[in-house]
């Protein structure tokens, strides 16, 4: 399981209250119909503050005794050792079913008050967990008011526990608490788990092979961090990242859910943080295996969990959003995180990560359905542009198909890319995906400057003039070039690709995307690239929209032609085919970052589908082919139509260069072709007034 955490508090089965971690447990839900049970991934996101962990929920009646707690705890005063004030209250706790609600409160207040010092004698951290162990057989009822403060007394002693440079383990029938010192500058792989409550090992070095064990031998609980944990730490975070610190809780009395119905927790809960820091930008996974309490009957399927403090009103709750099930059996569960991601990571400039989590979702939400929409306009573009032959004869409409090309693989990788990160361990899958995405990124961009190039030479250079094989030369361009770079990319480092985190969220957790993880290799061979092509293209818009306005004022007989909406018409057209709204990465800093990662996210998810409707839906001559050839009834379009004969008498009036050119060709899409080709009425309307002002200084 990947895990990003605000403090590194790494809980498994894993929750957070004051100190940061993560917290994921396993959740059986009953399902009413079905003979086939699959555990379907649930996304979740682990709340960064407590650890608590625990799968059997018992309850017992509550028996209120009436004690005088309080004067017991006033006979401790401040003149007797620290540690026998805590065995008087560990005293107190031995029968909890005689203690109510209030008494708890008053004594987790005494308990905090011995724990307030600078650090934490092995003696008086042993006498605390203790308490915590037995507090856990009191009812959830008189725990209810005190059960975050509860789990904060272990993650205390956890932090301020004297170590003398060795692994400490403190051990109860119902916690577990090891603490081992660490170099944070020199991280090594950690390795926590805990075959019973009392068989705990805390242990470093190379990650043992993974096997499937069955029976006792699967360990309650067992968590690997990877050495590169600590690597996004500044030095001085590194200085202080002294210890780590691993808590198990047998029992799940204060993490009650009212809303958990028929569902029942299935494991035990496990937590783990480094020193109190906020760690981000985890490279590696952070593995999370769970021993079932009870195989897992047909009629329920496995859900991993954490514990969110906000749901119920405050009160907590089991949430599996942003958690899922990798593997389970009947005897073992490994839980992972699910990966939600906006496609506004492939071009994040400012490296701002995002830390809400609705946010997050709403943006992925966008993406998905965007980039869906946009893949099957696109298909829906080529299959019309590529099915009629009229359509492929001038070079924008070749250019065009290129583009869709090259925007549907990008959208179908990046698509597929969401999925493929559920699978860290598949590392070679998870780079070459990265490599696909990042190269149909550039070609994308690529044959977005093609499109300018061709402008350019169509209005700043003359007319009609004939370039040798001119699609080969821009085809090798627009699939070459991008080729070149990402090999130069993949050669100098294969690691330049691969799992990167994305989003920092408030509870601790983040999301994996398979993408390029050097940070300079990202700015010189996605962001330096793309500044370069989108520069020029909007030179080159702006070059089309000032050629629009002379040519409207040296004619003002088409005026009467052309409407306002046929002009915005074009100058969207224009922009969509450009790539222009990937601008909007440029103003994705600061307060104005998540605005703007809306309009990113919005405009270029949908880009295929705005291709779609500039140049398929609102064409005439394309919704003539429809008609003609797809259409039936009154729909449909005779090939002798009225619209055809003008068509055929203004192909006709062709200059002769053209003809020329026309009579030899064929309908290969790299044909040699003069750069104002054939063009139908109800080409795009830039072209028209380009090639009317082309005929008009043609013009004897």
């Amino acid at each position: 399981m990947e895990i990003s955490t605000q403090d590194v508090r790494v809980d498994c089965g894993i929750t957070g209250t004051n100190q940061k971690g993560i917290t994921v447990v396993l959740l059986m839900d009953e399902q009413c119909v079905g003979v086939f049970t699959t555990p379907s991934p649930n996304v979740t996101t682990a709340q960064p503050n407590t650890t608590t962990v625990s799968v059997n929920v018992t309850s017992s009646p509550l028996n209120t005794t009436v004690q005088a707690l309080n004067a017991t705890t006033t006979a401790t005063n401040t003149t007797v050792s620290v540690e026998s004030q805590a065995n008087a209250l560990l005293e107190l706790t031995r029968n909890v079913s005689k203690l109510n609600s209030s008494q708890v409160n008053q004594l987790v207040s005494q308990l905090e008050k011995l724990l307030s010092g600078p650090t934490v004698s092995l003696a008086l951290g042993n006498t605390s967990v203790t308490i915590v162990s037995n507090l856990l057989g009191a009812s959830p009822e008189v725990l209810s008011d005190s059960s975050n403060r509860i789990i904060g007394i272990v993650d205390t002693v956890g932090l301020k526990l004297v170590l003398n440079g060795q692994t400490n383990t403190l051990l109860s029938s119902d916690v577990a608490l090891s603490v081992k010192p660490v170099d944070g500058s020199n991280f090594k792989e950690t390795i926590f788990s805990i075959l019973n409550p009392n068989d705990v090992q805390v242990s470093g070095g190379p990650k043992s092979r993974r096997s499937v064990r069955t029976g006792p031998s699967i360990p309650q609980g067992s968590i690997t961090l990877p050495s590169s944990l600590t690597q996004s730490l500044t030095t001085e975070q590194q200085r202080l990242a002294s210890r780590v610190q691993f808590t198990f809780y047998q029992e799940s009395t204060v993490f009650q859910d009212r809303s958990l119905g028929k569902r029942k927790l299935n494991s035990g809960i496990l937590g783990a943080s480094v020193a109190n820091l906020s760690i981000t930008k985890l490279q590696d996974n952070v593995l999370v295996n769970l021993r079932n309490t009870e195989p897992i009957p047909a009629n329920f399927v496995a859900t991993c969990v954490f514990w969110d403090f906000i749901l119920n009103d405050g009160s907590g709750g089991w949430n599996p959003t942003g958690c899922f099930v990798k593997n389970s059996t009947d005897h073992q569960t490994i839980c992972g995180c699910n990966h939600l991601t906006s496609f506004a990571i492939l071009l994040d400039i400012s490296k701002e990560p995002l830390t809400s989590r609705l946010q997050n979702n709403i943006l992925t939400f966008i993406t998905f359905i965007g980039c869906g929409l946009s893949a099957i306009f696109l298909s829906i573009t080529l299959l019309t542009y590529l099915a009629f032959e009229k359509l492929q004869k001038d070079i924008p409409s070749k250019i065009l198909i290129q583009l869709c090309l090259a925007m549907l693989l990008l959208n179908l990788v990046f698509l597929l890319d969401a999925w493929l990160a559920l699978y860290p361990d598949a590392v070679g899958l998870c780079i070459s995906t990265a490599w696909f995405l990042h190269y149909f990124l550039l070609v994308t961009f690529t044959w977005m400057g093609l499109e300018a190039v061709h402008m350019y030479l169509a209005i700043v250079k003359v007319f009609n003039r004939y370039i040798s094989h001119y699609m080969l030369k821009f085809s090798l361009v627009g699939w070459g070039v991008p080729m070149i770079v990402v090999i130069i990319v993949i050669a100098i480092n294969k690691n330049n690709y691969g799992l990167v985190s994305y989003g920092r969220f408030s509870d601790g957790s983040s999301d994996e995307f398979c993408w390029l993880k050097n940070d300079i290799a990202f700015y010189v061979a996605v962001v330096a690239y793309f500044c370069i092509i989108f520069l020029f293209n909007l030179v080159m818009f702006v070059v089309v929209l000032v050629q629009l306005c002379r040519i409207k004022r040296q004619n003002p007989q088409h005026l009467q032609h052309r409407t306002t909406m046929q002009d915005l018409r074009s100058v969207g057209g224009i922009t969509v085919l450009l790539g222009l709204t990937w601008g909007f990465a440029f103003f994705a800093w600061g307060p104005v970052n998540l605005p703007f990662m809306y309009l990113f996210t919005i405009f270029n998810s949908l880009q295929g589908f705005f291709i779609f409707v500039f140049y398929c839906a609102v064409k005439e001559n394309v919704r003539k082919q429809w008609r003609t050839y797809l259409c039936c009834g009154k729909m449909r379009l005779a090939e002798n139509s009225e619209w055809s004969r003008t068509a055929t008498q203004k192909t006709m009036k062709k200059s002769s260069v053209t003809r020329l050119r026309s009579h030899h060709s064929s309908s290969n899409p790299f044909e040699d072709r003069s750069i104002t080709a054939d063009e139908n009425p109800g080409i795009d309307v830039v072209h028209n007034e380009v090639n009317r002002q082309h005929r008009s200084q043609q013009a004897p």
